[in-house]
């Protein structure tokens, strides 16, 4: 029995070298041939054997290496930019690298969560936690009776990604240095998207696309609308820690957060804009921060001077004319416009909906609502409203809580505030646009909603940590 057992990794090594030759080969010749889909489901074999077996041995590790790459994946979509259009090829997103790795996260993530439940008998749970199982089962349900059942429960299965990874990050997040890893693994993927950004605009080539008049960055992302929005999140909670981390930290978090206000501004991405400049305004008013107030106002005005396209962009919201959902012109007016047409489409299930990621193909303009609130009726019915309202209000609920329960001076503080600055953007992105449908960036939403659930639920269960009450610091 002791002849053969040192051999095996040995033979492990050998294998998986043979098996990663034969896949870059493949890979090789497929791209030789211009066969995009042949170059990358190899590699993508590979990275997905990894990672299983990364999954499977040490998950916390697992689901840092999914948070700190997940940024970049897009880089080899299948299905190109237009994945979220009607007429895309579902076979072609189904095969994308971020499906995949979505199916394997729910595959892992399930397992561990059972496996956890089973040794402790329960699992950490919070009403932010329950609220999203809602509308993570509304989802499935609505996709059960939707007309293309197949598209339907591929997005709700992406919706549920976001559902276990928030499940997930409650029961790796104990304590504040379970918390610190967790949000070093999601500042990696800031480091890593800023990083591709910035390469490839030196070279001559920003990775970007273009819209009507307007050529906007896109960075790793299949859009610059996503781009931008992931920025919104990484920015605002960025400012709500720095002034708790240590100086090394913060020279570093400055520098990443310097640079992610120019490609912010750079996506032309109206709605992320407005949405970080709302969420630094709540992070500022609840630090007291005149300081933030004066940068904001200087990003602004430094913008409308050196960058005229983001001007330009703002100003077209005074035009008259309602561009049916194109990249120019009053689409402020044509959302207004196309939110009356597809209401109606309820009507025929007004309880559990038309099913996710239906509207655009019930509608001449095939195009998504641009509205999240609109969308979770009209494609999850009543319910699915009820339950997306529900994740809205304890949402912000979380984050007060936390606040309340931090220490004062702690980067527990800063989680807090950092989180109610992305939740109050959050909701008021949503009123006009497709967040829910983000879901790359809803993962790191719910990173920082878990940490700011795990400040509320630890200083709950221990009051020592937390400060004591108003009236007995005054007494004293």
């Amino acid at each position: 029995m002791k002849g053969p057992l040192p051999t095996s990794p040995r033979v492990l090594s050998v294998g998986a070298a043979v098996v990663a030759a034969a896949a870059a080969v493949v890979a090789g010749v497929s791209m030789a041939s211009g066969d995009k889909q042949g170059a990358v489901l190899p590699l993508a074999a590979v990275g997905g054997l990894i990672v299983a077996a990364l999954a499977l041995t040490r998950f916390a590790a697992y689901v840092m290496l999914m948070l700190a790459v997940r940024s970049c994946v897009d880089l080899f979509k299948l299905s190109g930019r237009t994945a979220g259009r009607a007429d895309v090829d579902g076979a072609a997103r189904a095969l994308d690298p971020s499906t995949l790795l979505a199916v394997l996260f729910l595959l892992a993530a399930g397992l561990w969560l059972a496996a956890q439940l089973r040794r402790h008998g329960r699992l950490h749970g919070s009403p932010l936690g329950w609220a999203l199982l809602l509308v993570g089962a509304t989802g499935v349900v609505s996709a059960l009776g939707a007309t293309h059942p197949t598209t339907s429960l591929l997005e709700a299965l992406r919706i549920l990604t976001v559902v276990v990874m928030f499940l997930v990050l409650q029961q790796l997040m104990p304590d504040t240095r379970a918390i610190r890893r967790i949000l070093l693994a999601c500042y990696a993927s800031l480091v890593l998207a800023l990083g591709y950004t910035l390469v490839m605009s030196l070279l001559g080539q920003p990775p970007s696309e273009v819209k009507g008049s307007f050529t906007r960055i896109s960075g790793p992302f299949s859009q610059s609308t996503t781009f931008g929005r992931y920025l919104m999140f990484m920015v605002i909670f960025g400012f709500g820690v720095y002034r708790y981390l240590e100086r090394r930290l913060r020279l570093a978090l400055g520098a990443l957060l310097a640079l992610s206000l120019v490609f912010l501004l750079l996506t032309n991405t109206r709605s992320a804009i407005l949405g970080a400049a709302i969420g630094l305004v709540v992070v500022a008013v609840l630090q007291r921060s005149a300081r933030l107030i004066v940068l904001l106002c200087g990003v602004a005005v430094a913008g409308a001077v050196l960058l005229p396209t983001v001007a330009d962009r703002f100003a077209q919201l005074g035009e008259v004319r309602a561009v049916g959902g194109g990249p120019t012109g009053n689409t402020l007016a044509w959302r207004v416009d196309y939110w009356t047409e597809i209401v109606t489409l309820a009507n025929r299930n007004p309880v559990t909906g038309i099913g996710p990621n239906m509207t655009q193909r019930e509608t001449d303009e095939a195009k998504k609502p641009h509205n999240d609130f609109l969308r979770a009726y009209v494609e999850t019915g009543v319910l699915g409203l009820l339950a997306y309202l529900a994740m809205m209000l304890l949402s912000l609920h979380t984050g007060r809580l936390a606040l309340r329960r931090a220490p004062p001076g702690s980067l527990e503080r800063g989680i807090a505030v950092g989180f109610l600055g992305c939740a109050v953007a959050f909701i008021a992105v949503s009123a006009a646009s497709n967040v829910i449908s983000n879901v790359v960036t809803l993962w790191y939403f719910v990173a920082f909603a878990a940490a700011a659930a795990s400040v509320a639920h630890r200083a709950a269960a221990d009051p020592a940590a937390s400060p004591a009450p108003r009236q007995l610091v005054t007494a004293q």
